[in-house]
């Protein structure tokens, strides 16, 4: 009952302060990782890997294993951990439409959500570095070695793959990422 309990906590928590989407939630998942040890590093790279390249929200995603994961392979475990992910933003949408009605022509209040645009975009920023750096530093140790500098290459090139034909649909680039990571066992 007290595995529910923080499962709930923690994921209410996780959907009330990240915001910006679902890559602000991962500093959150890095710390349930290391106050809980409910899944590995690795296994929380693999999540986020996983999250990005299936349909939905990619907190939704990760919210949804870890609670499978975590309640012993149960559904309602992973329904459990999704529904108080969601629960904060529920909450606050429902509020702040009521409140916005009445102001939303008021110049503060459309600078106030200007503003909330650097915020998320470093919140997003920070994960995306902390996934980099989790990748090039397992265990905060440099391992340069042959994974790392094919992973570096195929990132590069997917890159610049996005670049030359802009045309391209997104999940195509998902597939082929998909493919060449079975391939190359990364």
């Amino acid at each position: 009952m007290m595995l529910w309990l923080i499962l709930f906590f923690e994921f209410f928590k996780t959907g009330l302060f990240s915001i910006g989407g679902g890559l602000a939630t991962i500093p959150f998942l890095y710390e349930m990782m290391e106050r809980y040890h409910w899944f590995t590093e690795s296994d929380l790279l693999n999540m986020i890997a996983i999250s990005e390249s299936t349909p939905g929200p990619i907190g939704v995603n990760m919210a949804t294993y870890v609670g499978y994961h975590v309640t012993g392979n149960n559904v309602f475990g992973a329904i459990w951990a999704t529904f108080a992910l969601v629960l904060p933003s529920v909450i606050i949408i429902c509020a702040i439409a009521k409140v916005l009605q009445a102001y939303r022509k008021n110049p503060y209040v459309q600078d106030m959500f200007y503003g909330l645009r650097p915020a998320t975009a470093a919140l997003i920023l920070s994960a995306a570095i902390g996934v980099l750096l989790s990748v090039i530093m397992p265990s905060n140790k440099l391992v340069f070695d042959f994974h790392l500098l094919l992973t570096l290459v195929i990132m590069a090139g997917i890159w610049l793959f996005t670049k030359v034909f802009k045309k391209v649909h997104p999940i195509v680039i998902i597939c082929l990422s998909a493919a060449i990571g079975i391939i190359f066992s990364l």
